[in-house]
C-alpha cells in the first residue's frame, strides 16, 4: 500500500484488525507511518554484545497538530519491557512529557534485536540511534 492516500491505509487497516486481530503480531505498527522502512534501516545497524537487562524502544509521537511530518519517534531506554514502559510513560510515571502527551503506540519492529543488552551499550546504542534517526530527517525526542 505504499504510496496510497494515508485515508486509504486507515480505512484499510480498520478493516483488517476487525477480521484479523488476533493474529496480527505485537511488533506490526497500527499507524501507518510514511518514514518507517527508513527507521528499520537505521535500526538494524547497531548492534550489541552480550546479554544483561536493558531494552531499547521506540515510541511513535502524533504532530499532526504541527506542521510537517505527523509523526516523530521518542528514543528510549529501560529495563522494562517496551510495552511496560509505554504503558508507565501514559500513566506519568517517570514519564517523559513528549510521550506523556503524543504518545501513540510502541514501535517494536525495528528495536526486536536490541532487547536484553548491557546497560553500558544500551546507553550509547540509545544516543546513536537517535541521532541516526535524526539524521535520516525523522522528528526525534529523547535519546540522551
Amino acid at each position: 500500500m505504499r504510496g496510497e492516500f494515508a485515508a486509504n491505509i486507515e480505512a484499510a487497516r480498520d478493516l483488517l484488525w476487525k477480521r484479523a486481530a488476533a493474529s496480527i503480531p505485537d511488533w506490526l505498527p497500527m499507524t501507518y507511518v510514511s518514514w518507517l522502512p527508513a527507521a528499520y534501516d537505521v535500526a538494524a545497524r547497531f548492534t550489541a554484545q552480550g546479554t544483561g537487562r536493558s531494552n531499547i524502544y521506540l515510541i511513535l509521537l502524533d504532530y499532526s497538530d504541527r506542521r510537517g511530518d505527523e509523526h516523530g519517534v521518542y528514543v528510549g531506554m529501560s529495563r522494562y519491557s517496551p510495552a511496560q514502559r509505554f504503558d508507565q510513560h501514559k500513566q506519568g510515571i517517570r514519564s517523559a512529557g513528549s510521550v506523556l502527551k503524543r504518545g501513540i503506540e510502541v514501535l517494536t519492529g525495528p528495536t526486536l534485536h536490541l532487547q536484553h543488552i548491557r546497560r553500558g551499550e544500551a546507553a550509547r546504542i540509545e544516543a546513536e540511534l537517535a541521532d541516526a534517526l535524526a539524521d535520516a530527517g525523522i522528528r526525534v525526542e529523547g535519546g540522551h
